[in-house]
């Protein structure tokens, strides 16, 4: 399901002035594997077109695409999963409307939270945010390595870091227990989205 290294998730106004369509084509020639769709400020209409753009791509490349918040928008578009938050509609109710087909990811920030998301029946979580992070508005403070490192020793069900990772805090991350990482202003808005993405891969390499 998270059977991939890297986790990347759409910022457009970090995007160094190219679209979310641009992006994600880039992403995926330079062999991302799992996409999410983060806009949060956009009007529906519009993030309903990019979003079916997308899932073409997506789609024709074989990369798992995940929308974060938009339940309606995710079922709409056929993606692959939806993601949310502590916040957002509860994980038992988006799972009525999405089926079992259909991935649903949480966020969290504490074992409580992490122990209550797998009794709710989430597919994987986010984990974090691991460092302090100001792509998302209304995010809590950072919950730090030590939580990552509970949940990669005492979680089942899969799980990604999350909230500041950079290329220079990758090891730090990685040897906590992550094998999955979700990164957005690190890759998005690299001038050259392959060759970040590929120094980065090098960085996690055994």
């Amino acid at each position: 399901m998270l059977n991939t290294d890297i986790y990347a998730i759409t910022a457009e106004e970090y995007s160094l002035g190219r679209s979310n369509i641009e992006v994600v084509n880039e992403l995926v020639k330079a062999g991302i594997k799992i996409v999410q769709y983060r806009e949060k400020e956009k009007k529906k209409l519009y993030q309903f077109e990019e979003c079916k753009i997308i899932r073409e791509i997506t789609r024709a490349a074989g990369v798992t695409f995940i929308v974060n918040d938009n339940v309606d928008l995710a079922l709409l578009v056929g993606a692959d999963g939806v993601h949310v938050g502590q916040d957002d509609l509860p994980v038992e109710e988006v799972r009525r409307l999405v089926g079992d087909k259909m991935m649903i990811g949480l966020s969290t920030h504490s074992p409580e939270q992490a122990r209550d998301a797998v009794k709710r029946g989430a597919d994987y979580i986010g984990v974090g945010p691991i460092f302090a992070t100001k792509t998302k508005k209304d995010v809590c403070d950072p919950v730090g390595l030590e939580y990552l490192e509970y949940v990669a020793k005492n979680t089942d069900i899969p799980f990604v870091a999350i909230g500041g990772i950079k290329e220079h805090n990758l090891k730090e991350v990685k040897d906590r227990g992550a094998t999955c990482m979700a990164m957005v202003t690190e890759i998005v808005g690299a001038q050259d989205i392959s060759g970040k993405i590929n120094s980065i891969r090098e960085q996690l390499k055994p």
